[in-house]
């Protein structure tokens, strides 16, 4: 076993079983997909901790959140082999690889055009046929794949993203944290009968993507 798999076992055994993911085929994904894979050569030793890892190069900072909470955010998504998946904010794709493991098709997003060609770089290298990523603000989506069976964010969102829920299917979900108000929480929105249904899943901290911020109020 390489240093990398071995990290990736105890990445698993330690941080994601141990939070109450328990998704058989998530398991695996997060077993199989190397993480170090998406992350810059001087952090790849960084790779499996249980943190949200900075991963861009310059410019506006982009992370992969901690292992545990993409585990728990993915197993809240339930999504099936047929599913149309949208990762919102991919930075360099982790998430969006893991759920091209779990979906029929992946359409991940990214603000930081670098950083999304690093994503389609890591997609082409794994093999992974049924994700693609696009160069586009977190907040719009991306309307052309859509709509979309469940949406997932690569982070947190302080305003509630309306274009995004405009993606979601009949049926669909969106899950992510919504960081709108104290404690930061994992939430699950979901779309029924043209209505949409929030719920707080557990507490949960991440960064907020760009585009998702609260816009600062106006003072004299």
């Amino acid at each position: 076993m390489s240093g990398f798999s071995t990290a990736r076992q105890k990445m698993v055994d330690g941080q994601v079983r141990t939070s109450d993911v328990t998704d058989r085929r998530i398991l695996d994904a997060m077993l199989t997909v190397p993480r170090e894979a998406f992350v810059p050569a001087s952090r790849q030793a960084l790779a499996y901790l249980d943190l949200d890892l900075d991963v861009s190069e310059g410019g506006t900072k982009r992370f992969l959140i901690k292992p545990q909470l993409t585990g728990k955010l993915l197993q809240a998504a339930d999504i099936g082999d047929g599913d149309n998946v949208l990762v919102v904010g991919c930075a360099t794709g982790y998430l969006a690889a893991l759920s091209a493991r779990l979906a029929r098709q992946v359409t991940a997003t990214e603000c930081d055009s670098a950083l999304a060609a690093k994503a389609k770089d890591a997609f082409a290298a794994l093999g992974l046929a049924n994700v693609t990523c696009k160069a586009a603000s977190c907040a719009e989506g991306d309307v052309s794949a859509g709509p979309y069976d469940v949406i997932v964010l690569n982070g947190a969102a302080e305003v509630m993203p309306e274009a995004l829920l405009g993606q979601l299917k009949e049926g669909g979900r969106l899950v992510g944290v919504s960081a709108e108000s104290e404690p930061p929480r994992a939430m699950i929105v979901t779309h029924t009968h043209g209505e949409f249904g929030h719920r707080a899943l557990f507490d949960a901290a991440a960064p907020v993507l760009p585009g998702l911020e609260r816009t600062a109020a106006f003072v004299f």
